[in-house]
């Protein structure tokens, strides 16, 4: 039986999502947990992938059991060997066929931003910090030059495996409440630390030490080293993946609700 998972996860305790020889990754936690639970070795297929110190809310992961349970075992029985800080909230059977990262029609990142003249504290390891106010009128107008399909080699990290860094971003929403800014990025795929890349850009622009066309240069140049530098990864979120309605997997995870914004 083919079982999809929605899992949430608080990422800074870990070298991020996919397994390593030496453990210490959600996906080796994760996969210690199924197995226990499943009574046999379990390995799972992500929906995209998040490095050291990103959050996951809706995280779908897919694998083939060879037992049968009911959907609320899967949750609560898996979450029994996991530890406090990854939860499976969803369990389905969305047919044999189904692939956690092939079937995603576009994911989805948020950024949480703490402006602030004094740095984090409750929210360390769970939100961005600067100390400089930003313009958000300027930050959203710059945003405007990333939407549609583009050459993101600008940023891109060298890291970065993917075929092709040709991607379209499709929404890039901005959001003030307090103290707290909500950044959220819609795109078909994302590039490694892409989100982050355009982090660093977007706070250069926001407190004035770039300008909103700047932008536009660095997109163009379609290389990393004119980009600003790499944001750090405790305010980033994915926020999940989402399919063509027929699958009827869940969008929505209680985690989502915490996030200012």
């Amino acid at each position: 039986m083919r079982v999809a998972l929605g899992i949430s996860y608080r990422g800074s305790a870990y070298k991020g999502w996919q397994s390593q020889p030496g453990g210490g990754t959600v996906q080796d936690a994760l996969e210690a947990g199924l197995s226990q639970f499943a009574a046999h070795p379990v390995r799972t297929i992500c929906a995209g992938r998040t490095d050291a110190g990103v959050h996951g809310l809706n995280q779908v992961v897919h694998f083939d059991a060879e037992v049968e349970r009911e959907p609320f075992s899967w949750i609560r029985g898996t979450n029994r060997y996991l530890p406090p800080d990854i939860a499976v909230q969803w369990c389905a059977f969305p047919g044999a066929d189904f692939h956690a990262r092939n079937h995603a029609r576009g994911r989805r990142y948020a950024y949480l931003l703490l402006e602030s003249a004094v740095r984090p504290a409750i929210e360390s390891g769970g939100a961005g910090w600067v100390f400089r106010p930003l313009d958000g009128e300027a930050m959203r107008a710059a945003v405007q030059i990333l939407l549609g399909e583009h050459d993101f080699s600008s940023f891109r990290s060298a890291e970065c495996q993917a075929a092709s860094p040709v991607k379209t971003l499709r929404a890039i929403e901005i959001y003030k409440r307090g103290a707290y800014w909500r950044f959220e990025f819609d795109a078909s795929a994302f590039l490694h630390h892409m989100v982050r890349n355009i982090m660093g850009c977007l706070i250069a622009i926001g407190s004035g030490t770039r300008s909103v066309p700047w932008l536009a240069e660095v997109l163009a140049a379609r290389d990393r080293k004119v980009a600003a530098p790499t944001f750090a990864p405790d305010g980033l979120y994915f926020v999940g993946p989402y399919y063509d309605a027929h699958l009827i997997l869940p969008e929505h995870t209680s985690a989502m609700d915490w996030l200012p914004g």
